[in-house]
């Protein structure tokens, strides 16, 4: 099956199961990020129970970034939105990880002709899919509660893969790439859900 045909159904099968939610964005970086092992420490494993964070293990290899400063205030500012929403720790694993996937964890404006059609902020959200003005899905606590409400439609999400999961709210071109950062942002979710 060809690639523009095999995307079209993806695309379209993703629109169906999420239940008309929005068109997600098409991720920018198809380059694989470097690999290390990741392995959660025991002082983050004892702030956190590691079944609640990935109930499901993790899938294929994982990826692995160094975060600036920057970064690492989205990942407080996604997990304080994952709070206010009400969610639970799976939750901002969810999101942190499609976040890193999607701007790897930078709230990105418009870059021009490398954009991906109006993508924009942590999760790569589109404004004219619905996700939210410009000014409004660059701000992390926004863009984070736009996107859990998207998670919360998804009938049965906790009992998903996260790959699965993220994918059925953002409808990307790329799938399975999400799976690559569940080790990752089950540490950031140990290390700063209770700071």
């Amino acid at each position: 099956m060809n690639t523009i045909l095999r995307k079209s159904i993806l695309g379209i099968a993703g629109l169906t199961v999420a239940g008309g939610l929005a068109a997600g964005p098409l991720n920018h970086d198809t380059s694989t990020p470097t690999t290390r092992n990741a392995a959660v420490t025991t002082t983050q494993a004892a702030k956190l129970d590691s079944a609640a964070l990935i109930p499901h293990g993790v899938q294929g290899t994982q990826s692995r970034i160094d975060l600036d400063d920057e970064q690492t205030a989205n990942v407080k500012a996604i997990i304080a939105a994952t709070k206010k929403a009400g969610m639970d720790e799976r939750a901002a694993v969810v999101s942190i990880a499609t976040a890193l996937q999607e701007s790897k964890l930078e709230n990105l404006g418009h870059l021009g002709d490398r954009n991906d059609h109006d993508s924009q902020g942590l999760f790569q959200q589109r404004p004219s899919s619905g996700w939210g003005t410009v000014e409004q899905i660059t701000d992390p606590e926004y863009s984070t509660t736009a996107f859990l409400k998207g998670l919360k439609q998804v009938d049965g999400w906790r009992d998903m893969p996260l790959t699965v999961a993220a994918q059925t709210v953002q409808v990307s071109a790329y799938p399975d790439h999400y799976a690559q950062w569940e080790q990752q942002a089950a540490d950031l979710v140990a290390e700063h859900w209770n700071s």
